[in-house]
């Protein structure tokens, strides 16, 4: 059944056909090329890296004129004033306690009445009274 198979007459073929120059076919092109008004002489030939090299090309003539009509990107912009807020979130509380403190140095009179005023000094000499409470 599928165990045994009689020999074959001939071995497998690889069913090639070659492809050759074929001269009177280049010139058929060549005289149709002629007649539609294309130049015959005009067969440019692919020379290694050409396409890869004019998508390069392409891609950086595409920047250049970006960058001459843009003049600076957005993404700079967006970023310079990202760092002016964050800068004056940070010295705009440390101005404001600098002018504060100049304020209450140039008025005395009000510096002495907060510090009369204030509950708790824990520098303050403590006193002791002694204890006069007898019990009966």
């Amino acid at each position: 059944m599928g165990l045994f198979s009689p020999p074959k007459k001939r071995p497998n073929q690889f069913n090639y056909i070659p492809r050759y120059f074929d001269p009177e076919k280049e010139r058929r092109e060549a005289r149709r090329r002629e007649l539609r008004g294309e130049s015959s002489n005009d067969t440019t030939e692919y020379t290694p890296g050409k396409y890869i090299r004019t998508v390069r090309e392409a891609r950086a003539e595409r920047k250049a004129q970006q960058k001459q009509s843009n003049g600076t990107p957005r993404a700079v912009i967006a970023f310079g004033i990202a760092i002016a807020v964050v800068i004056l979130y940070m010295l705009v509380p440390r101005i404001v306690n600098i002018i504060t403190l100049a304020g209450q140095k140039t008025n005395p009179e009000v510096r002495q009445a907060e510090l009369e005023t204030e509950a708790f000094n824990p520098y303050t000499p403590i006193t002791i009274v002694p204890n006069d409470y007898t019990e009966e």
